[in-house]
């Protein structure tokens, strides 16, 4: 499976826009307006969620993850936090989710909750000079989409032993060529 691609994120920022725009305006004549906007925060962030699952090469552990977002978004809807709070807490939620999917190293992961933190910052700016919730939402998730830039690994030490792996396994498999080589030459003698 292809790793996910900023372009990728692009078509997801603006699907999620959409959506959440659309039954906010639906929802809202019927419901009221931070009830609509917990479900919607919790809706998309599912939705975030399993696309990010999906385009993940991990193949370890994520039924338990679903379970366990469900469960803490459930928790969250009761113990109901201030609307902040619970968007605060959602975001953190898709952060981990993908520090835990994405990345090997701790730097790679706190560079993601930098840019976790730089997109709820456009999200908000967005917000008060727009009002309009579609371009807050595009605004997030389209600098989450960057998130594909941040390097799998940014420690040093793993990035030295990398090559020595590679280094490995190259020899390993000329080895291996080259006794399968001499075999074939020792038996047609």
């Amino acid at each position: 499976m292809k790793a996910p691609t900023f372009l990728e994120g692009v078509a997801v920022a603006l699907v999620a826009s959409l959506v959440g725009s659309v039954l906010y305006t639906a929802l809202t004549p019927t419901f009221a307006s931070a009830a609509v906007l917990r479900l919607l925060i919790a809706g998309i962030g599912l939705g975030y969620l399993l696309y990010l699952l999906r385009r993940s090469h991990e193949r370890v552990g994520r039924i338990t993850v679903v379970a366990l977002w469900v469960l803490a978004a459930v928790v969250l809807w009761l113990l109901h936090p201030p609307l902040p709070l619970y968007l605060v807490l959602h975001i953190g939620l898709v952060w981990l989710v993908r520090s835990l999917y994405f990345y090997a190293s701790v730097v790679s992961a706190l560079t993601d909750l930098g840019l976790s933190s730089l997109s709820l910052a456009a999200a908000i700016w967005a917000a008060t000079h727009t009002g309009s919730l579609f371009l807050s939402v595009w605004c997030f998730f389209l600098l989450q989409a960057l998130f594909v830039s941040i390097p799998h690994e940014l420690s040093g030490k793993a990035a030295q032993r990398q090559p020595v792996a590679d280094r490995d396994d190259r020899f390993q498999h000329a080895q291996r060529a080259a006794e399968a080589a001499v075999r074939k030459l020792s038996s047609v003698h």
